[in-house]
Formats: C-alpha cells, sequence, structure tokens
C-alpha cells in the first residue's frame, strides 16, 4: 500500500476543507494511506520574496519532518507543492546553505539530508496509482460530461524543478479526466493564471483575469471546470458569489473523481460548495 505524508498546508484547513476530505475519502478508496505530521509548518510561499532564507527553513523543517519518518511527502496545495520543491532544488544544487540550514533545524533534534521525494495529489493518482487502477475503481461513470481542466501555474512552473507535466502542452490531467468517462475539452484558457495572486492588491485586475477563465470555459462548451488547486479554487468560488451569470460551477478533482467512484457527496464536501451545482449532478450517468 502506497503511505504518504499529506501536507494540507496553511489554507485548506480552514478555508477549503472539502478539499481534504474528499482527497482522503478517493485515497482512502484506493488504499493510499495518509499520515499526519502535527508539527507541520507553513512551506513559506508567502516569504519566499521577502526573507528568502525564512522561506527555506519553513519547507525544509516539514521535509526534515517527513524524512525522519521515511516517507514522501505529498501536498495538495500547488503552492505549497511549488514551494517545497524549490527547497528540494536549492538545497540539492547548494551544499553549503543546505549546512547552514540543518545548523537550524538541529536545535529542534531534525536534520534534512534530501532522501524523500515531494509529490502533488495528482500525480499519486497518475503515477502512483495509475489511469488502470483507477479506472476499475469507478462505478457510476460521466457521460456527456464536458470538463475544462484548469492546471494552475505552481504545477507547471518553473518546469526544471516542480517536473510535473509538460509546462506548455500538460496531459496528465487531461487524462485523469477523462477516464471517468467525462471528456476533457481543449480550451484556449487553459494554461492561464486564475489571478488569485493578484487579489488584495489589484482586486480588479485579479477578476478580469478570472472573468477570463470563465468566459473561455463556457464558451468551450464546458458544463464545469475542474482544478486541483486550493487557491484557485477559493478564486473561482469568490468571483463566482459575485458574479451569477456564468453557470460554469468548479469542482475539485478529487470530488469529480470521487462521485463517479459512488462516494457519499456530503463526504466529498459537495454540501459546502459556495456555488449550487444541482444543475451539474444531474450530467452525470447515475
Amino acid at each position: 500500500m502506497k503511505r504518504f505524508a499529506l501536507f494540507l498546508g496553511c489554507t485548506i484547513p480552514y478555508r477549503l476543507k472539502s478539499y481534504e476530505s474528499s482527497s482522503r475519502a478517493v485515497l482512502g478508496n484506493l488504499g493510499v494511506i495518509l499520515i499526519d505530521i502535527p508539527e507541520f509548518n507553513c512551506c513559506g510561499y508567502s516569504l519566499r520574496n521577502k526573507n528568502f532564507k525564512a522561506f527555506l527553513l519553513c519547507s525544509a523543517r516539514n521535509l526534515a519532518l517527513a524524512e525522519r519518518k521515511g516517507l514522501n511527502i505529498m501536498t495538495l496545495c500547488s503552492c505549497g507543492y511549488g514551494s517545497l520543491k524549490k527547497a528540494v532544488h536549492i538545497l540539492r544544487e547548494d551544499p553549503s546553505l543546505k549546512d547552514e540550514i540543518n545548523v537550524v533545524l538541529s536545535k529542534e533534534g531534525l536534520r534534512y539530508e534530501g532522501k524523500i521525494e515531494v509529490v502533488h495529489l495528482l500525480t499519486v493518482l497518475y503515477n502512483e496509482i495509475g489511469l488502470k487502477a483507477i479506472k476499475e475503481n469507478i462505478t457510476m461513470p460521466y457521460k456527456d460530461l464536458k470538463v475544462a481542466t484548469h492546471y494552475g501555474c505552481h504545477a507547471l512552473r518553473p518546469s526544471k524543478i516542480v517536473q510535473f507535466d509538460d509546462a506548455f502542452s500538460p496531459t496528465l490531467f487531461d487524462e485523469l479526466v477523462n477516464i471517468t468517462g467525462a471528456k476533457s475539452i481543449d480550451w484556449s484558457s487553459k494554461l492561464e493564471c486564475c489571478g488569485a495572486p493578484l487579489f488584495g492588491i489589484n482586486s480588479e485586475l485579479s477578476f478580469d483575469l478570472t472573468k477570463k477563465k470563465f468566459e473561455g470555459a463556457k464558451r468551450a462548451g464546458a458544463h464545469c471546470l475542474t482544478n486541483a488547486c486550493s487557491f484557485c479554487q477559493i478564486q473561482f468560488d469568490m468571483f463566482q458569489r459575485k458574479i451569477k451569470d456564468y453557470q460554469v460551477p468548479s469542482i475539485l478533482y478529487p470530488q469529480l473523481l470521487g462521485l463517479c467512484m459512488g462516494l457519499d457527496e456530503r463526504v466529498l464536501g459537495l454540501d459546502r460548495k459556495q456555488i449550487e451545482i444541482k444543475d451539474f449532478l444531474t450530467i452525470k450517468n447515475t
């Protein structure tokens, strides 16, 4: 059985619990064991451009905690994924900096040697479990459901560091959608930013980017949009709560997958959605 240290980050436990509950339900159904490490802290993403070493220490501490248990880290948050992968890359390329970070970590009896990997929920599903095994667990495949996949920025770039998929022509997420019986559509805004990083700094531009995403999905004929990033999902929900004309609900991938696996909608957190999705639910083949 696959075992991973589950890294939730800061946002999911407080603002998007449905992402956690749906991921635990789906992965549990597929035989994956998730280990919680209560000592995990912020990945340090918000500090990266203010105090680089503080950012690196935050990520390195999480890596050291997982390494002490001999577990690879699986992230749900794409920012966390990008931050941890960047820290792994930097500490591997600069041994002297790793030694400096380890001096601080030693005060807690921790040390990071670089013996574990950081993986994303989607790469676990695709690479560790595999499309065939997932498909065998689908009992209620979708029919005539068109889905627009949103990859998000931090999962794809910088490609040399995150090594998630081809940054310019990714297919991993689309294949994960297609095995559900739904059709992943081709759409022009697929790789565009959701706008979340600008919210609060230039909220008008932030929502303009989000609006273009929904317009692109609707224009391409999507019934719904799916993603696997906490910040993106919050941005999409927040936008649609303000602008109710688009009728293209955004659903987290573990929710999309969990439904066609026959998992309970409440366990998947669909009762906590900001946007009404009854119309979406009637599209699935029951």
